[in-house]
């Protein structure tokens, strides 16, 4: 079963970024994150939506 949400650490690696640039992009408005506590969970399905909807077609 695959999972359902990923770490920011697991975002950075998938992005190829780094740590602090997933931290920064995590913080940006409309990014979809699940704060639980202090730790942020960013859901994968939603990311997946918003990358696709936020890549630039050329």
């Amino acid at each position: 079963m695959e999972k359902a949400t990923m770490s920011v650490q697991e975002l950075a690696s998938q992005l190829g970024i780094s740590l602090p640039k997933a931290y920064e992009l995590v913080k940006r408005p409309g990014f979809p994150v699940l704060r639980i506590g202090t730790r942020i969970l960013i859901p994968v399905d939603a990311f997946r939506e918003w990358l696709s909807d936020n890549a630039t077609r050329e």
